[in-house]
C-alpha cells in the first residue's frame, strides 16, 4: 500500500465506510447517505465502484484519500476477505497517523468483537441496537466537525 502524504484539509474523502454486504441495506447505504446529506465527502463502493475497476487500487485509493474509517462490525463483517483487507489497512494508519476509527456494532456485542479483533474493542463504539443510524451519523458528523476546528 502507498504511503500517505496528504494532510487534514488536502483529504478527498472525509470518511471510508468499510462494510460486509449483508450489512449493505440495513445500515451501510443509509449511513453513507445520511452522511453525505449532512454534507460530509463518503467513500462508499456503490459510489465508487465502475465497471473495470482494479477492486485493490481502488479501495487503497479510497482509504488513503479519506481522514477517518468507519467499520460496520457485524459477524457477517468477520472472516470475509475483503473487509479483513480494508480493516487491516484501516488499522495500520491508527498506529502511525492521527486516523481516527469508527466502529459500528450491528448485531455483534462488544464481547464477541472482543473474540475476533480485541483492539477494536478499545475503541468506544456505538451499536445499531441503541442507536438509529440516523444518530450514528448526527455523532460521526460532530465528531469530525469538531475535529476539523482543532487543524
Amino acid at each position: 500500500m502507498p504511503e500517505r502524504t496528504l494532510h487534514v484539509g488536502e483529504y478527498k474523502y472525509d470518511v471510508f465506510l468499510s462494510h460486509a454486504s449483508e450489512d449493505k441495506e440495513d445500515v451501510a447505504r443509509p449511513l453513507a447517505l445520511a452522511l453525505r446529506q449532512r454534507g460530509l465527502r463518503v467513500w462508499y463502493d456503490e459510489f465508487e465502484f465502475r465497471i473495470g475497476d482494479n477492486l485493490i487500487a481502488k479501495l487503497n485509493t479510497g482509504i488513503n484519500s479519506s481522514r477517518y474509517g468507519i467499520l460496520v462490525l457485524s459477524k457477517d463483517f468477520f472472516g470475509k476477505d475483503w473487509t479483513e483487507y480494508e480493516l487491516n489497512t484501516l488499522e495500520s494508519l491508527t498506529v502511525t497517523e492521527d486516523y481516527i476509527l469508527f466502529p459500528i456494532l450491528h448485531n455483534v456485542s462488544v464481547n464477541e468483537l472482543r473474540a475476533h479483533r480485541a483492539s477494536l474493542a478499545n475503541i468506544f463504539s456505538r451499536s445499531t441496537a441503541t442507536h438509529t443510524v440516523e444518530e450514528i451519523a448526527i455523532e460521526i458528523h460532530e465528531v469530525i466537525l469538531e475535529s476539523s476546528m482543532l487543524y
